[in-house]
């Protein structure tokens, strides 16, 4: 089933939350079926009760397909990208947090910071959590804490990522973090392939089966440490082939199954 959020583009489709001068109408959230969007009341983790408004594919503003309380992201989750930035591979999951604020929707462009001379591409699946999750039991499933998956950009800035050696800074810029279109519920997660084009050039090529921890392994670890809340969102990984983002470049996420992800590069304005 495809499910996403977006605005009818009668309204004005704006980033949302990116000033205190702007405001926007509520996100609706629906049932994708061939060419036509079936909204529904509340949010994709409720009871998806059909509201009776339908709404052309050609004529909506599709926006992130949860709005996360944070985004956990798995580092140096395949192996050849772990080798090709020299690094070891992990004997446990490698998570750190991007903030909500990073996240943008699907087409909005991703700002290249000023202060930063290597901003990376990094395409990757994303996890979505369904409900509250927290300490699970060795004998539970993880599939009823899933909502489903989507395309993710966990965009680095790579010279203060290795400036650093933690994470936030490289990681958190605002528009760091655009995932979407559309979020799929079945999908086998061990079984799709995950790319990223620059300009229509494809740049990176994985598979995940390739992932040293599985999605059922990284949740389990996550929720060791943090409660997972409907809505929050983690990025399982990104294979081999990381490169730089200039502006005027145009990057896509492609995953097998789910779709396509695009976002233009621009120069931060003053």
């Amino acid at each position: 089933m495809k499910l996403c959020r977006f605005q009818p583009q009668e309204f004005d489709a704006k980033p949302l939350s990116r000033s205190t001068h702007e405001s926007h109408p509520h996100a609706r959230a629906g049932i994708i079926e061939g060419d036509k969007i079936h909204e529904i009341h509340g949010e994709l983790h409720g009871t998806r009760e059909r509201t009776g408004n339908t709404w052309p594919l050609d004529r909506i503003k599709f926006l992130p397909p949860s709005a996360p309380s944070k985004i956990v992201c798995v580092g140096r989750n395949y192996l050849e990208h772990a080798k090709e930035l020299g690094n070891d591979v992990p004997a446990q999951p490698l998570i750190f947090l991007k903030p909500p604020s990073s996240v943008i929707a699907p087409e909005e462009p991703i700002v290249h910071p000023r202060i930063s001379h290597r901003v990376d591409h990094e395409g990757e699946l994303a996890v979505i959590i369904a409900r509250r999750c927290y300490h699970l039991d060795e004998t539970e499933s993880v599939a009823p804490y899933i909502l489903g998956y989507a395309c993710l950009n966990d965009v680095t800035a790579r010279d203060l990522q290795k400036l650093d050696v933690q994470f936030t800074r490289g990681k958190g810029f605002d528009t760091f973090c655009p995932f979407g279109p559309i979020l799929e519920t079945q999908i086998d997660p061990a079984g799709v392939t995950v790319e990223t084009f620059v300009n229509g050039i494809r740049k990176q090529s994985g598979h995940t089966s390739e992932m040293i921890f599985s999605v059922d392994a990284i949740i389990r670890f996550i929720a060791q440490v943090m409660t997972l809340e409907p809505g929050d969102v983690i990025a399982t990984g990104t294979p081999s082939g990381v490169g730089p983002l200039v502006a005027g470049d145009v990057v896509e996420v492609s995953v097998g199954g789910i779709g396509t992800l695009r976002n233009p590069v621009i120069a931060a304005q003053d």
